[in-house]
């Protein structure tokens, strides 16, 4: 059987590597080792924040409801249950930018909901 020599797949997985570890301080950007770790680590740590990103924007758009419902005499909770009783599906996204950029039409939204309460 003939041999095959890795020479060439070797060095482009270390140049991928490499490439990857682009911008990192010190060894890690330099040791193919050190730089391996970090990348593997690096992935790792993207992958998981791509869910907590989600869950970061959740929790600033209930924020912003909160903090607009509030300075209208109500609470968010009672907010979105007089929402779901008057059959308005907006979601909180939807919400967040409507407090920011027309706080007068989610106004008029509040009077909605506190008419079902």
């Amino acid at each position: 059987m003939a041999r095959v020599k890795t020479n060439v797949a070797s060095r482009e997985k270390k140049k991928k590597i490499m490439k990857m570890a682009k911008g990192y301080r010190g060894a890690r950007s330099r040791s193919y080792k050190r730089a391996k770790e970090q990348v593997m680590k690096s992935l790792a740590y993207a992958y998981r924040d791509r869910r907590n990103r989600k869950r970061d924007f959740r929790r600033l758009w209930i924020a912003r409801i909160n903090a607009f419902v509030r300075s209208q005499g109500m609470t968010y909770s009672q907010f979105m249950g007089a929402l779901k009783k008057a059959g308005i599906q907006l979601n909180r996204k939807v919400l967040a930018n409507l407090s920011i950029e027309s706080p007068e039409t989610l106004s008029e939204l509040l009077k909605l909901a506190k008419e079902q309460l």
